[in-house]
């Protein structure tokens, strides 16, 4: 497969797998800001603006957002939310095919569920540095060790994520 390098993050180059050509940018642009409305979302309910669609031949098979805190349940991140939500409603927790927006690179827990679930791609909005595992801290999708591939892009509407997110924890640290 080709590969493309992509942005920086602490001196680290990452890399990205070329994404599926017949999806334009303004059809990755469209999902993401869908993704980022879930995000706003979050942000209104007070957790951590993240929000991510499941979509599948064009259309949304699953959403989900950020709901650890209302839901007391630390698996409850915008990307598992979503997976479950496409699992229900495509009768199967296979999803071959799919495509999975996130406005934050996924972490590994995320990261191993969509392996679990056969994404086929992957995009994300904005790099995680702490705790991404796709190109931040590590390259978890590359390890050859799983049964399973995800193509990935990163940086689809990056700015748009990042500026939630640091206006969230701005708030945040002010107590507001």
């Amino acid at each position: 497969m080709k590969r493309q390098q992509t942005g920086t993050n602490a001196g680290r180059r990452c890399l990205e797998l070329a994404v599926n050509v017949e999806i334009s940018v303004e059809e990755h642009e469209h999902w993401m800001r869908r993704a980022l409305a879930l995000a706003d979302r979050a942000a209104n309910e007070g957790e951590v603006p993240v929000g991510a669609v499941v979509v599948q031949g064009g259309q949304l098979l699953g959403e989900g957002w950020n709901q650890m805190i209302a839901a007391q349940d630390p698996t409850a991140h915008a990307e598992i939310v979503a997976l479950r939500d496409a699992a229900r409603v495509a009768g199967n927790y296979r999803l071959p095919g799919a495509t999975l927006y996130v406005t934050l690179e996924p972490c590994t827990m995320c990261a191993g569920a969509m392996i679990h679930a056969r994404i086929e791609t992957l995009v994300f909005a904005a790099q995680e540095p702490k705790a991404g595992v796709v190109c931040s801290t590590c390259s978890m999708l590359d390890e050859p060790r799983y049964n399973h591939r995800i193509n990935w892009r990163g940086g689809i509407l990056a700015q748009d994520s990042s500026s939630r997110l640091q206006a969230f924890f701005q708030a945040r640290r002010q107590g507001l």
